[in-house]
């Protein structure tokens, strides 16, 4: 019997895709600034609270003056009353597995913004720091990922990408990788190691007893581009390295002229392992987000 999809949060998208996302995969949604993907990863992240009984989480990796807006977003579409993760202190890991504790569903993990992302737009001296305050982070955001893994959150949505000329430029997505790879992909005995590194053996009664399925979890990364157009968004090349080249499911979102009015519209590119549908789809952005125009 095949896994059960995990809904995008949108009946007629998961249409689209053959029933929804595949568990244990990655999903990259690509379009330009203020074409709907905050709305379409709350979408997905909302749709956990139905589906897993608990809503996914926000890690918002954005650097620059312009914020996201998660919590406004989940509070005016869902009534959604989005925590945030505290930055200003250490985790207590004694609390990882105490059931009252907040861990928050949104971690915004630099919390500063005005920062340039791109290595060719800093010096040798610059970049080290950055790569320092990174390093500094890792800590805070594994307790993030595992405090939620083992609340029975199933679904994360990284958001806040920034166009870079190449990949390997950007400081946020050397973060998405090792937290793809490290802690989404990872078994979660393992990424407990790397939480509470010398007290392993002292919580490891309770790691065992919290154990997870990473299977089961599905990521979706928003990634914003230089393109505006659907036609300019489908059109971009692929580097090696590209987060999208390793994706298993890529939902496009772009501007479409249909005579004098210009509209959005959406595409799923790329579904490995199962049947989707090559429509381009119109959409409008309404009260609970995207909402899909046209037949299914």
């Amino acid at each position: 019997m095949a896994p059960p999809r995990h809904s995008t949060g949108l009946p007629q998208l998961d249409e689209m895709l053959g029933g929804g996302l595949l568990p244990g995969t990655l999903t990259v949604v690509v379009g330009a600034t203020g074409i709907g993907k905050t709305q379409l990863g709350l979408q997905f992240a909302n749709a956990g609270l139905s589906a897993e009984g608990r809503r996914g989480i926000i890690f918002d990796v954005s650097a620059r003056g312009d914020p996201q807006n998660h919590a406004d977003y989940a509070r005016k579409m869902f009534d959604w009353p989005l925590t945030t993760a505290r930055t200003n202190h250490r985790p207590v890991l004694t609390d990882i597995f105490d059931a009252e504790h907040q861990v928050g569903e949104c971690l915004h993990v630099f919390d500063y913004q005005g920062r340039r992302v791109s290595r060719s737009q800093l010096d040798a001296d610059q970049w080290h720091q950055w790569q320092a305050e990174l390093n500094a982070r890792l800590g805070l955001t594994v307790a993030f990922f595992y405090g939620n893994f083992v609340r029975g959150v199933r679904r994360c949505v990284i958001d806040g990408v920034e166009p870079v000329d190449r990949p390997g430029d950007s400081i946020q997505m050397d973060l998405f990788e090792y937290v793809y790879h490290q802690i989404l992909r990872k078994e979660s005995d393992w990424v407990a190691r790397d939480l509470f590194r010398q007290q392993y053996r002292a919580h490891a009664e309770s790691v065992a007893q919290h154990r997870y399925d990473c299977s089961d979890i599905v990521c979706m990364l928003l990634c914003t581009s230089h393109a505006v157009t659907l036609d300019e968004v489908i059109d971009r090349p692929l580097d090696e390295g590209d987060a999208l080249s390793g994706a298993n499911t890529i939902i496009y979102l772009g501007k479409v002229r249909d005579g004098t009015r210009v509209g959005r519209a959406l595409y799923v590119g790329k579904h490995r392992g199962s049947w989707c549908s090559e429509e381009i789809r119109p959409y409008r952005i309404g009260a609970e987000g995207l909402e899909l125009e046209g037949a299914g």
